[in-house]
């Protein structure tokens, strides 16, 4: 399976949100919370990227089932152009 044009456009806009993305730092919200109570950024973005990487894979699916909808449509209805009505009964 390769990427369409949209799997690929959805992928390059999560990077660009997660490239984007500024952590609100404890020190400006006014409460300071301590590291050790704290996930660690990594976890953070793995957990950010998980989600993320679930998100393209249903929409990936989501556009394959409707691409092979629409070919199996149109190569129906091309067969049903140059057929006879009655030879496909």
């Amino acid at each position: 399976m390769r990427p369409s044009g949209a799997l690929a456009t959805v992928m390059l806009l999560v990077l660009i949100q997660i490239l984007s993305f500024k952590p609100i730092h404890a020190e400006e919200s006014g409460t300071v919370i301590p590291a050790e109570s704290r996930p660690c950024v990594d976890c953070h973005a793995f957990e950010f990227m998980q989600r993320a990487l679930q998100d393209l894979k249903k929409t990936a699916f989501n556009l394959d089932s409707r691409t092979e909808s629409l070919v199996l449509r149109a190569e129906k209805r091309a067969l049903c152009d140059c057929m006879p009505a009655s030879s496909l009964h």
